[in-house]
């Protein structure tokens, strides 16, 4: 994946350009995590791609490159509480906002994962549909969440193993679905997602 969005806008005098994009929209479970990248100009790294395209491998491989190369980057998460109080869509942007704005370096520019998204932040910034795919800083920022939400979903598997969060991590997958209908919903399954919605007033914490 090439660095062209970024390129251009390098051209246009905007020298701290950040991708943005966030992981875990659409799970039963757990938080939803988002990242930011700086880059410098001229930088190359071979292999970014959208992280749901990547191995487990490959993107903590791609995790460790980034945070080395880049010249910023931060990470933020949404717990499942505030997912079910504003909903996902809100908390996703919510959680690319703050992602923003924990950045060492303040931005000049966003390049947001999204169709017609726009942070709730003053800078400019263009929304790219399936920029994880096509956008290289977009990717590392895709990467950097999904790898942090592997682990946090991880650490939960440690707490409620019954459900098997280190095999899908969170996702509507048929062992989650057996699992969730043998035991109920745990302390951080989402409660306005159904099957867990309609499974809330049964078994589970």
């Amino acid at each position: 994946m090439n660095f062209n969005y970024e390129q251009r806008l390098w051209k246009k005098g905007f020298a701290k350009v950040a991708g943005v994009d966030e992981a875990g929209r659409g799970p039963l479970a757990g938080p939803v995590v988002a990242a930011a990248v700086i880059f410098p100009p001229a930088i190359k790294i071979r292999g970014l791609d959208d992280s749901k395209k990547l191995s487990p491998k490959k993107r903590e491989k791609l995790f460790r490159e980034i945070t080395q190369k880049a010249i910023a980057f931060a990470v933020s998460s949404i717990s499942h509480c505030l997912i079910d109080r504003i909903n996902i869509g809100r908390a996703g942007l919510l959680a690319m906002k703050r992602a923003v704005e924990k950045l060492s370096l303040a931005p000049d520019f966003l390049l947001v994962d999204g169709k017609n998204f726009r942070l709730d932040l003053p800078l400019e910034q263009r929304s790219i549909t399936h920029g994880d795919a096509r956008c290289a800083s977009v990717a590392a920022a895709s990467i950097l969440a999904k790898v942090t939400r592997d682990h946090l979903m991880l650490k939960y598997h440690q707490r409620y193993p019954i459900y098997r969060f280190d095999l899908h991590k969170g996702y509507g997958t048929r062992e989650h679905f057996r699992r969730l209908r043998e035991n109920g919903p745990c302390a951080i399954h989402r409660r306005t997602f159904y099957p867990v919605s309609s499974l809330a007033g049964g078994k589970g914490e």
